[in-house]
């Protein structure tokens, strides 16, 4: 018997997934313009993964 689409529910809750993208593009951004400043890759991605655990944090409480 195939579940009925509409019977589903939605994998994360909207406010969890936008949290979350936000928290990445934020991560990603980061990340970018540390590389492009001409520090080495790997601070890049330190300080992208910095500023995506800060930003889940935030986005967090702004978006509650």
């Amino acid at each position: 018997m195939a579940a009925n689409q509409d019977d589903r529910s939605p994998l994360l809750p909207v406010r969890t997934t936008l949290v979350f993208l936000l928290s990445v593009l934020t991560g990603i951004g980061a990340g970018v313009l540390t590389v492009s400043a001409d520090a080495p890759v790997p601070y890049g991605v330190l300080v992208g993964a910095g500023a995506l655990a800060a930003a889940v944090r935030f986005f967090d409480w702004l978006v509650n």
